[in-house]
């Protein structure tokens, strides 16, 4: 996403550095979703519910769909995929899966009733989720002792609660990998966010990178959520960086599915200004995003962006490549490129292999809570470090103390495809040690 020119080496300055180790040993993912009530649009993979002997296993996913803001379909669909093709072939460590989804429409109170509906259910875990709405649906989680194992790292509370088992680093790991490059690329940056209790947690961290790097502080320019237009936001946004033509700044949209709506103001808008780079994170900007734009002749052409994971084009997705291929064949929805159905096919493996710890046991909440913390190791083939939680982790005196996957890719889109900008992967724990975040 650059204003001047196509890629800059400069760029990848900030983020060379340690690589993640070779893993081996993939874990067939493992799964379990569960859910929601009809009242809030729920899905269902036939089944009963429980979990103890060869009784069902039924978990809940959960994910905003049909609103004007940020939608994630495909979470819910790839989960119900999973199951139709774990169930195939035996279920889950002999086990059918039995798969609940839930809408939690943007919204703090009906995400409150998903989280009830999965107690009502009986529901072991709630697996590769997506909600900001984490002050409305962890406490009744946490009353029932239900763990929520992968979500999407969109919110602090994800790294702070002790029934949260997140399987990267959210948007903690994402912005201060990514402050970390363009400390040493840019002139002024102006962070464009959402103006929520989500996005209000965002400036602090792209900070803690910039600021390690020498650089001065980002603008924090707040932008409406579900707006359908960004001109006004992409003027001053340029203003910003300009100031110097000696040092062109950069622009960071970080505004979730409106990041191309942004980005489509903001390529009519820099026609009138001195050039500027851009950069974003996954899930602002992904596969599916670029392809909307127009791919290799839209605005993404040349940008970089923070990832957890590596590129989908590594072997190590092939697993879930062929749950897609032969469960979610022609469901658009379903993208192998979308970092959401990534992070919950690595909450299944997380899953399935917790549910494999405990033999020919009960499966409860109370059981896979037991296991994750009783140092369970779990590898996922490459995807992620090993994972491994432990309340007070590396990162609890700033109060991540959940966060345990540090590390961030960086990628970048040629010829209309996001694709790896160097091998490897970089551990941010020294940057968000560092970070501000009282």
């Amino acid at each position: 996403m650059t204003g001047r020119r196509p890629t800059r080496s400069t760029f990848l300055r900030g983020l060379i550095g340690r690589s993640r180790a070779t893993r081996t040993g993939a874990l067939s993912a493992g799964a379990l979703v569960a859910c929601a009530s009809l009242a809030v649009g729920c899905g269902i993979v036939p089944g009963a519910t429980g979990g103890s002997g060869d009784d069902p296993i039924t978990v809940m996913t959960w994910a905003p769909q049909d609103t004007g803001a940020t939608n994630k379909p495909g979470l819910p669909a790839f989960a119900q995929a999973y199951a139709r093709w774990i169930n195939d072939r035996g279920g889950l460590a002999g086990r059918e899966l039995n798969v609940l989804t839930c809408n939690d429409h943007n919204d703090g109170i009906t995400a409150a009733k998903c989280a009830r509906r999965a107690v009502k259910e009986n529901a072991v875990a709630v697996v590769g989720s997506y909600s900001q709405h984490a002050d409305s649906f962890f406490p009744v989680l946490e009353g029932a002792g239900i763990p929520y194992i992968g979500g999407y790292g969109i919110t602090n509370t994800e790294f702070t609660s002790p029934l949260s088992y997140p399987v990267n680093g959210g948007q903690p790991a994402l912005l201060a990998g990514l402050g970390s490059t363009l400390a040493d690329s840019c002139g002024a940056v102006t962070l464009v966010r959402p103006d929520t209790i989500a996005g209000d947690q965002l400036p602090v961290l792209l900070d803690s990178g910039l600021t390690a790097g020498g650089h001065e502080r980002a603008h924090d320019q707040r932008a409406a959520e579900d707006a359908t237009e960004y001109d006004g936001q992409s003027e001053q946004a340029l203003e910003r960086t300009t100031t110097d033509p000696a040092e062109p700044g950069c622009v960071v949209p970080v505004l979730g599915d409106r990041t191309g709506t942004f980005m489509d103001s903001f390529r009519r808008a820099r026609e009138e200004y001195p050039g500027v780079g851009t950069a974003s994170v996954l899930g602002s900007v992904d596969q599916t995003t670029i392809n909307a734009s127009g791919g290799a002749s839209g605005p993404y052409e040349g940008a970089y962006v923070t990832g957890w994971y590596p590129a989908v084009n590594d072997p190590a997705w092939d697993g879930m490549k062929k749950v897609i291929k032969e469960q979610s064949f022609g469901d658009n929805d379903v993208d192998a490129a979308d970092a959401g159905v990534q992070t919950t096919w690595i909450a299944y493996t997380v899953l399935k292999a917790a549910v494999e710890s405990l033999g020919d046991g009960e499966v409860s909440a109370d059981t896979l809570t037991r296991a994750l913390d009783d140092g369970l190791e779990i590898d996922t083939g490459g995807l992620t470090p090993p994972l491994q939680w432990e309340f007070a982790d590396k990162l609890a005196s700033v109060g991540f103390p959940r966060l345990v996957n540090t590390e961030v890719t960086l990628q970048v889109v040629r010829q209309g495809r996001l694709v790896s900008a160097r091998d490897g992967a970089v551990d941010t724990t020294r940057t968000l040690q560092n970070a501000d975040v009282t």
